[in-house]
């Protein structure tokens, strides 16, 4: 397994909120194949592998991985992954950096910022074994 070093810039302001959202086919081209690296607040918050058929791999960099898949809810991109608690939504929009993903959901969550496409997998421990 490949071992992933990123960097996220601290400080790094964010655009404002002003563009038009991505469509799920402009979603889709800017991301299919690749693993993008989210930060938020100047944090690591996590990776997710853009696979065939809107499917995903999902990590926080802690090991543990789920599998999903996204879906168009009207302007919103929806992830549901594998024994997760119903989808979640994100508007995205393409920044001077990267994407910008805004949660719609109850819970308020600052902004997501893409921190880099650095070409790697994530690594994703199998299941533990033994006691």
């Amino acid at each position: 397994m490949k071992h992933v070093l990123f960097s996220i810039a601290l400080g790094f302001a964010a655009p404002a909120w002003a563009a038009e959202p991505m469509s799920a086919d402009e979603f889709d081209a800017y991301t299919q194949g690749k693993t993008l690296f989210f930060g938020q607040s100047g944090k690591a918050y996590g990776a997710e592998e853009y696979l065939p058929n809107r499917r995903v791999r999902w990590s926080f960099l802690d090991g543990q991985c789920q599998e999903g898949y996204w879906y168009e809810d009207g302007p919103e991109i929806c992830f549901v992954y594998d024994g997760g608690a119903g989808p979640q939504c994100w508007m995205f929009q393409q920044g001077p950096q990267g994407l910008v993903a805004e949660f719609r959901g109850d819970n308020a969550l600052p902004e997501l910022y893409e921190a880099q496409d650095l070409g790697e997998e994530m690594v994703c421990l199998g299941p533990e074994i033994g006691v």
